[in-house]
């Protein structure tokens, strides 16, 4: 059964304020997913010595990897990346608006992966939103339009996830889940996994989005010490099916 799961890293710096990438690696691991979608990842950044940490991540999982830097200071980068260890092929990775005239927003980005399981292309779209619910809106607005999901090569089953730092009575959040369903909604999880902060995990702000073409078998989040201070964030952790037709 495929698997997917979905991440914010933190730069790879734990709550306990130490710097490794492997740890981030051991967590991903231990779930044995298909597809993995990272938040915040240095790209040989002084500040975390200089590692591609997409790069290192993807090598301890035996896997591929594409990497979108929503922001880039000379040569050092940072964003958010598509791991998996099935064929896929790269169909975009941009930027997303942001607000002009408000210092200290950091720029966004979304990257779009088109992955082959056995003969069935499934879209898997990850992104990270902005803080600022304005921004937020943009944001969204973005993805719902004819460059992300709009975009005609977005048919059959597709997935949206990533950190998009709205819970469920946002408005971002409720735009994205008239478009798509929310993954743990499908499921009817009462209480829903939450996943920030990862030491005491109490705001769903890390969400999963599938289309009709997905059928949501389950989902999880790791409760071990390892996973609590590799990050700031639990990963989210979901199992799927694919219907071979809409509604079957």
């Amino acid at each position: 059964m495929p698997r997917l799961l979905t991440y914010n890293v933190h730069r790879c710096v734990g709550v306990d304020r130490k710097l490794d990438v492997k740890r981030i690696a051991d967590v991903i691991a231990e779930y044995e997913p298909d597809v993995v979608c990272l938040q915040e990842l240095d790209v040989g950044r002084a500040r975390t010595g200089h590692v591609d940490q997409a790069s290192a991540i993807a090598q301890h999982l035996a896997m591929s990897v594409q990497f979108h830097p929503a922001m880039k200071v000379e040569a050092e980068l940072y964003g958010d990346a598509i791991l998996t260890h099935r064929p896929e092929r790269l169909v975009r990775a941009a930027a997303l608006p942001t607000l002009r005239g408000i210092k200290g927003l950091e720029p966004r980005g979304a990257l779009w992966s088109a992955v082959d399981f056995d003969g069935v292309i499934v879209n898997i779209l990850n992104t990270h939103l902005g803080l600022v619910p304005r921004e937020q809106r943009l944001q969204t607005a973005a993805l719902i339009g004819r460059d992300w999901l709009g975009d005609p090569m977005c048919q059959g089953p597709t997935i949206l996830t990533g950190d998009f730092n709205a819970t469920s009575i946002t408005r971002p959040y409720q735009a994205l889940a008239r478009r798509l369903d929310d993954a743990q909604r499908r499921l009817g999880l009462r209480p829903s996994i939450k996943t920030f902060p990862s030491s005491f995990p109490a705001i769903r702000i890390d969400h999963c989005f599938v289309s009709r073409e997905i059928r949501v078998t389950g989902a999880s989040t790791p409760n071990s010490p390892l996973a609590r201070a590799a990050s700031d964030h639990l990963p989210l952790v979901i199992d799927f099916e694919i219907e071979s037709q809409p509604g079957a």
